[in-house]
């Protein structure tokens, strides 16, 4: 995920992954074979009570690089989300653009998030269960502006060791007020029905994750990564589509 001469952005939320995203990467900087640089970025939407100087001073005690973006995203937020219906999206996609305008114009090549493993198996279902698409968060990907490299280390990373981390390590967490205490999230009823799979079946989200990293085109349903169109019940073995593949009609035994 990091190469050698790597200008990453790390964000920082002030919640436990982000946190220990930024501690893990902090070390390896210090033990990797490869030289890169960090840079710790906070967006300050201006959230009433959001302790940005607690955040500052921790920021300093640690030695690290770092910005701080005052942006008042929460007011427009408020203006536009009525009251009672979730906030988040508007939120994380108005913070999402901040983020990538920074990164481009400060040269960053590298944007570190700290998505772990149950957040990909929660936003897996999510996209099943509210917009029919089997789709999750990948540990690297390439932004839709096509500007900016997105990775996610701790994505092999259970919540709960980056829980029983955050404990150890003490960090000054900061909950979000906005988005965090709103009632009936989707992603809450999916992450309480994970709780209860895994209470009943001991290392089924691990299952489930494995699952998005074994991925077989030719057993789902998706034309577009399969060509189900020209299969027949003739061809030999050899000549049938590998994952993913089309059909060479011009090389193919019937």
């Amino acid at each position: 995920m990091i190469e050698e001469g790597d200008r990453v952005m790390v964000c920082i939320s002030g919640g436990k992954d982000s946190f220990s995203l930024l501690d893990i990467l902090c070390r390896l900087k210090i033990r990797a074979p490869i030289d890169f640089q960090l840079t710790a970025v906070n967006v300050d939407q201006n959230q009433p009570g959001f302790p940005t100087e607690r955040l500052k001073v921790y920021l300093q005690g640690l030695g690290v690089d770092y910005r701080i973006i005052d942006q008042d995203t929460y007011s427009v937020v408020k203006n536009i989300i009525p009251d009672g219906k979730t906030m988040c999206g508007l939120c994380s996609r108005l913070r999402r653009g901040i983020l990538y305008s920074f990164a481009k114009s400060q040269g960053m090549t590298k944007i570190a998030l700290g998505h772990h493993r149950d957040d990909i198996v929660e936003t897996l279902f999510l996209n099943m269960f509210f917009g029919g698409r089997l789709k999750a968060m990948p540990p690297k990907l390439l932004s839709d502006d096509g500007d900016n490299v997105v990775i996610r280390p701790l994505s092999y990373c259970s919540e709960k060791d980056i829980t029983q981390y955050a404990q150890l390590k003490k960090f000054p967490i900061i909950p979000c007020n906005l988005c965090g205490s709103q009632p009936n999230l989707q992603r809450q009823t999916v992450k309480r029905m994970l709780a209860e799979w895994e209470q009943q079946y001991p290392g089924r989200s691990a299952t489930i994750f494995r699952s998005v990293t074994s991925i077989s085109p030719s057993q789902l349903a998706d034309p577009s990564l399969f060509d189900f169109a020209r299969l027949g019940a003739h061809h030999e073995p050899a000549t049938w589509l590998p994952e993913g593949n089309t059909i060479d009609v011009e090389n193919a035994r019937l």
